[in-house]
């Protein structure tokens, strides 16, 4: 009989039942997913609900939330809905507005207003605006006001006539005229009714001459007088006309104002911006009356819209246009869309800004209620982070350019009044941004004390089974699928567990379920059925498979092709299969890999070739190390080991890591010191720890389905298998091709729990214990390892002596063993 068959490994044999955990349909109680109520709770997250529910009911500042989990949980939808269904708002939710700041036009004013009154209030502004342009120039086409007015232009005429009339009387007198040139008014010397002519003049005689300088240089200097008080009475007739003129407006402005103050009612806010609104009105009254457009566009006034762009109501947020979710999410969450900006217009070749043109960001959107922020996306925004961080710190969101915070930019714009913030953000991301920020931002700990840790797994039982189908059913009416049979259903539950990779528990990732049930609609519409049945599941995820098996096939292939060298049949010594996995997206797979170990006489070394040519990672490493310390525990307690050997991954042509081959190399080596030959027609995986304990990996199906392929591939012969360790069983959710073949007796799958259960079961050779005098019984594996080890020593011993009592010869041979046998020399 083969000795994969003796007793021994008979008993170790996992049991058809253990290798899949099969869900029955019948106990899900429901023939199709049509009689099942939609049911949107959150399954398997009890803690993280919990987690949830506090940070959205503290109230004190810091308390934001960190959502922690891997994308398949579909985080976002999770946190979204529960917000949206339970959380209420953080706080009032108020109306955001900027206005025209009259004292400061660069500082524009931010107003807080109930909600839908911003919109009301900018309407109630353009019709009053709009309404004074009319308005007010019909007040100053009044009766009384012109009359006013043309008293006052009167007045003034009246004065500036009597002023050149006294001045023209006093020139009279002393025979001089006023006459008017092209560059003023003048004194000339009179002759008759009219000026004397310049040849008239130099004909007089001197003292005449002195008598008209004399005279005109008084009359000039009355004149002078005269001209400086022109502009004094033309300014006290202006201000005269202008107090007339706010008379006449204000009772026009304060009837329309005051309409407006009406729908407004004990807002204060309202009431001290139309307030200044009112006088602003009444100091540029110029404004509003009719202007003429110069010729050319640079000398042109600005037009109307400019004027009144003073008077305009910037709604920055509005909820009345909003809808009525306090929950928002921000997917592109740059510096801008965060905290809003001030855009510029181009005007005649230049950019101009005003408070028009300041637009909100997701905080001011968010204001009030919750934030939904996706936490990669913040940090890889530039900027975003740490303007996130100064506005949750302030309490209040201030938006300026990155030039102007920057300090690159130095012309003047506009420094809007800061908004008040009163909201939760919540960050959504993997646990590996959370870990590395609470270790390197120390504000973060700060702003955010609630984490929020999803699970990626559950409990399997029948009653998280049923709540399983519950959420099956919840997103084929979401989806708009075909009903799924009780069947269907219980094979997605299955599916679920293998991508736990534990038959103990359910994956509570539920993106990749829904893209499965997806794609199990297709393939029962390709086959035109009514319900999806566990055979469209089924194809759903062979198709998977399939459209990524790509370089598996290539790897398979090789080894069919003894490209690479893999034995399913035979014995060898110091060669084994080991087993590995291969993550490439979202495929999944394992693949036998061979490795050889050499042993020889040397000084207690086992040599890891990986290592050498830094190839091999650190668990690698570590896991080597062990090995080193087990064998010197196991058997080199009284005498050194005089031996060096070297462990290395045949065709491997790239980076090892990973602690699973422990198993494998140590036997390997084992059989290598004890000439023992291993069965190839097995594999092995299993990590191991110094007492000889095998201790579980990860990928157990991968890696049996693995070097099941293989085997299929080379051929089943009935004595071929995998051993894992004993506490891997629980995780076993095998391919139904693996488990058929183990029911047939063509695979078998061992459950091994320490090394020399392991070493019986690939050497057929009883491994051993130690007796009460310290030996191993004749015959066993460990008996002979420690003969060779001992045989070794003896060699090394003798080569140490040959060496001393004739140096020079046996140098060479007899350096290592030496060092080595130096110890059990003085024992």
């Amino acid at each position: 009989m083969d000795r994969a068959q003796n007793g021994t490994s008979e008993r170790r044999a996992v049991a058809v039942s253990e290798l899949y955990r099969v869900c029955d349909p019948t106990s899900l109680g429901f023939e199709t997913t049509r009689e099942l109520d939609d049911d949107r709770s959150v399954i398997g997250q009890a803690r993280a609900i919990e987690a949830l529910e506090f940070g959205v009911g503290m109230r004190h500042e810091g308390y934001n939330l960190f959502v922690l989990g891997s994308s398949g949980l579909d985080l976002l939808g999770v946190v979204r809905r529960y917000l949206t269904e339970r959380g209420d708002g953080r706080a009032p939710r108020y109306d955001w507005c900027y206005v025209h700041n009259f004292k400061a036009p660069h500082q524009p004013r931010a107003l807080s207003l109930p909600p839908s009154v911003g919109s009301r209030l900018k309407k109630a502004m353009a019709a009053l605006i709009e309404e004074l342009q009319t308005a007010i120039p019909a007040a100053f086409e009044s009766d009384d006001y012109r009359t006013q007015a043309q008293e006052i232009e009167d007045e003034f005429s009246e004065q500036q006539r009597k002023a050149f009339t006294e001045l023209q009387e006093r020139a009279d007198e002393h025979g001089m005229g006023l006459i008017r040139t092209p560059v003023g008014f003048a004194f000339a010397p009179k002759k008759g009714e009219g000026v004397i002519r310049p040849e008239d003049y130099e004909k007089l005689d001197d003292d005449e001459k002195e008598r008209i300088e004399a005279v005109l240089a008084v009359l000039q200097k009355d004149m002078e007088e005269t001209l400086r008080k022109l502009p004094r009475w033309r300014k006290e007739s202006r201000q005269r006309l202008k107090r007339i003129e706010r008379e006449v407006a204000t009772l026009t402005l304060e009837t329309l104002i005051d309409e407006v103050r009406q729908n407004f009612p004990e807002l204060p806010a309202i009431d001290d911006y139309l307030t200044s609104v009112k006088g602003d009105i009444l100091d540029n009254l110029d404004d509003f009356k009719p202007q003429e457009q110069a010729q050319n566009p640079f000398l042109a006034k600005a037009p109307d819209n400019d004027r009144f762009k003073r008077y305009e109501v910037n709604v920055l947020v509005d909820q009345a246009a909003s809808d009525s979710s306090h929950v928002f999410y921000e997917d592109h969450p740059a510096y801008v869309n965060l905290i809003g900006r001030i855009e510029h217009v181009a005007h005649f070749g230049n950019l101009k800004t005003d408070f028009t043109l300041i637009k909100p960001g997701a905080l001011h959107r968010a204001n009030g209620g919750f934030l939904v922020l996706d936490a990669r996306k913040v940090l890889t925004n530039g900027f975003s982070w740490e303007a996130l961080k100064r506005a949750l710190t302030a309490g209040a969101v201030r938006i300026e350019s990155l030039g102007q915070q920057l300090g690159l930019v130095s012309t003047v714009t506009l420094e809007p009044e800061e908004i008040p913030l009163e909201l939760k953000v919540v960050l959504v991301g993997d646990r590996m941004i959370y870990y590395l920020l609470h270790q390197h931002d120390p504000d973060f700990a700060r702003l955010f004390k609630v984490a929020v840790d999803f699970e990626e797994e559950m409990e399997r039982s029948r009653e998280n089974d049923a709540l399983f189908a519950r959420l099956v059913a919840t997103l084929v009416h979401e989806l708009e699928l075909r009903p799924f049979s009780a069947a269907a259903v219980a094979r997605v539950i299955e599916h679920a567990a293998r991508m736990a990779a534990d038959a103990e528990r359910l994956s509570t990732h539920t993106l990749p379920i829904a893209d499965l049930l997806r794609e199990a609609d297709y393939w029962a519409g390709a086959q035109a059925t009514e319900q999806v049945e566990a055979s469209h599941v089924q194809r759903a995820l062979d198709a998977q498979h399939r459209r990524l098996d790509r370089v598996q096939r290539r790897m398979l292939e090789a080894i069919e092709r003894e490209t690479v060298f893999i034995d399913t049949t035979g014995e060898r010594v110091g060669q084994i299969n080991g087993l590995a996995v291969f993550q490439l997206g979202e495929l999944m797979f394992g693949r036998p890999s061979r490795i050889t170990a050499t042993v020889r006489l040397g000084k207690g070394e086992v040599v890891d070739i990986e290592r050498e040519v830094d190839l091999g990672g650190a668990l690698h490493s570590k896991a080597v190390l062990i090995i080193s310390s087990l064998l010197g525990s196991r058997y080199g307690r009284e005498t050194p080991l005089s031996f060096t050997a070297s462990l290395v991954f045949e065709q491997s042509y790239g980076r090892i890591d990973g602690d699973s081959a422990s198993v494998a190399e140590l036997v390997a080596l084992l059989s290598a010191l004890a000439d023992l030959p291993i069965r190839q027609s097995l594999a092995v995986t299993g990590s191991l720890n110094q007492r000889g304990d095998v201790q579980p990996i990860g990928g157990v199906n991968e890696k049996i389905e693995g070097f099941f392929d293989v085997c299929r591939a080379k051929g089943l012969s009935g004595g071929q298998g995998v051993l894992i360790p004993e506490a891997n069983t629980k995780h076993l959710m095998l391919r139904r091709d693996v488990v058929e073949a183990v029911e047939a007796g063509t695979f078998a799958i061992y459950a091994v729990r320490s090394l020399d259960q392991a070493l019986e079961l690939l050497t057929g050779v009883p491994a051993g214990d130690l007796d009460a005098e310290g030996r191993y019984p004749a015959g066993s594996a460990n008996r002979r390892v420690a003969d060779r080890i001992a045989t070794l020593t003896r060699r090394a011993i003798e080569l140490a002596r040959l060496a001393k009592e004739k140096p020079g010869d046996g140098e060479d041979a007899a350096s290592d063993a030496t060092e080595a046998a130096g110890e059990g020399e003085r024992r």
